[in-house]
């Protein structure tokens, strides 16, 4: 029997990309597990969909026992910063605990390779950017520190068992499907391109700037904005690094690079062809002035060479996506 992939949260913004692309490529057979809080069944174009939570052990368990799994792709978790401040507890639930249980059953059933979906505020407030990954973790927020925890997780047990992993920290996802079938669909989302291309189609009344007066070409805050097609071939290059015995490692995804928010506002008015009703307001307590990857280990470890590197692209697919959104 052929070996299955599992991709819990695969209904999800990024989660669905990669399944797309697992399709695209041939795998087979892939199990999506997604309780659909947050995800969408249409977005699921290949594989199976089972309707349930990653931190399920019986139901984990039977998929992986039955489907012959020896590779996960973890993305199930909530992603909201304000809200894992507001509510922390939540936060620990379903993205530490659950990567517990998960992890557990991935272990009793013999799973070879894991690929975690993490993020680069586990390194909170970097003193250095461009961030290496070798730059010490301080997450500011219950989403950073759920995410830290589950790393720690995963590198203990790789070092008791034949698990091996990649973790991926992501930093600013932006963009959809190019071919406008899969999208960003989150309900309440606070990506800043999402939200300028919600507030370009009249779903948003306004689109607000915090801080205006950082130390940055414009004043305003500068990320590294990565399209989820490429955040998606990065995880498809991560399979295939873990699937010819690469070792365990830990990946920035990002360009190397950044745009500060008044250009992806810029970007999206061009695009638009229309202003946007913007609202600036003084910083918020927490949010770095810059926060960009140093992209280099990525590339020389997967062999990972992104196809989307341009913010006109970037703005372009999730403009398109806003405006034709099938769910």
């Amino acid at each position: 029997m052929e070996k299955g992939i599992l991709v819990t949260g695969g209904a999800g913004y990024i989660g669905s990309h990669v399944v797309k692309q697992l399709g695209a490529a041939g795998y087979s057979p892939v199990i999506v597990l997604d309780n659909l809080s947050k995800g969408f069944k249409d977005a699921v174009t290949y594989g199976e969909l089972v309707i349930g939570d990653s931190g399920d052990k019986e139901l984990v368990s039977r998929i992986l026992e039955e489907n012959n799994i020896d590779s996960v792709l973890h993305f199930a978790a909530h992603t909201v910063v304000p809200e894992s401040v507001e509510n922390p507890l939540k936060y620990y639930a379903n993205n530490t605990c659950n990567t517990r249980n998960l992890l557990e059953c991935c272990s009793n059933a013999n799973v070879k390779h894991f690929i975690f979906s993490s993020t680069a505020a586990t390194y909170g407030i970097p003193e250095n950017v461009p961030v290496t990954e070798n730059e010490p973790t301080a997450p500011i927020n219950a989403y950073g520190t759920s995410k830290l925890m589950s790393e720690m997780m995963l590198k203990d047990l790789a070092n008791a068992t034949d698990i091996r992993y990649v973790v991926l920290r992501y930093f600013n996802v932006a963009g959809c499907d190019s071919s406008g079938k899969i999208g960003q669909s989150t309900p309440e989302a606070t990506l800043l391109t999402k939200v300028a291309c919600e507030a370009a189609i009249g779903k948003r009344e306004k689109v607000y700037i915090f801080g205006t007066d950082y130390a940055t070409n414009d004043g305003t805050g500068v990320r590294d904005y990565i399209h989820v097609e490429d955040l998606a071939s990065a995880h498809l290059k991560a399979l295939d690094y873990l699937k010819n015995n690469g070792e365990s490692t830990l990946l920035n995804c990002g360009y190397g690079h950044g745009y500060s928010v008044r250009e992806v506002l810029t970007a999206v008015e061009k695009a638009n062809g229309k202003p946007l009703n913007i609202e600036e307001h003084p910083r918020r307590a927490g949010d770095p002035p810059e926060l960009v990857a140093d992209a280099r280990k990525i590339r020389k470890v997967l062999g990972w060479i992104p196809e989307y590197d341009d913010l006109e692209k970037i703005v372009s697919s999730a403009l398109n996506w806003e405006k034709n959104r099938s769910y």
